[in-house]
């Protein structure tokens, strides 16, 4: 199943994209297209179910800006994170990996997008430069 959309690319991107369609032998929408799939990472189903950061409360923003794995997850991600690093991981623990590293990689959005909502809204100074 495709859905089809209508963008605006910046004139530089698209000639890009164009010469690059040119040299693989392809059309400049397979290769959008492909670029999409391969830069956007894979989100859990159960991320549909989250409000948007933009919707919450204040509460809920500055809670959010403190999130958090749970220490279990934590823990178990940082002792496969090591298994993989010594090459000891075995092929049932790879799939527990890649979920821990989703759960941890959403967690991290999520919290960075409530800091941006947090200054936005200002309940919070943004960290000085």
């Amino acid at each position: 199943m495709s859905t089809q959309i209508t963008i605006t690319l910046p004139d530089e991107i698209y000639q890009h994209a164009e010469r690059f369609a040119k040299l693989a032998n392809r059309d400049v929408a397979s290769i959008l297209a492909d670029t999409i799939q391969l830069s956007i990472p894979s989100v859990r189903a159960e991320v549909n179910h989250l409000e948007p950061v933009s919707v919450l409360a204040n509460e809920q923003i500055l809670a959010l800006t403190e999130l958090q794995m749970e220490p279990e997850q934590d823990s178990r991600l940082s002792e496969l994170l090591e298994r993989q690093q010594a090459g000891t991981i075995t092929d049932n623990e790879r799939p527990e990996l890649q979920n821990l590293m989703q759960i941890y990689q959403e967690g991290l959005l999520r919290k960075a997008t409530s800091l941006n909502e947090a200054v936005k809204r200002g309940l919070i100074e943004p960290l000085s430069q």
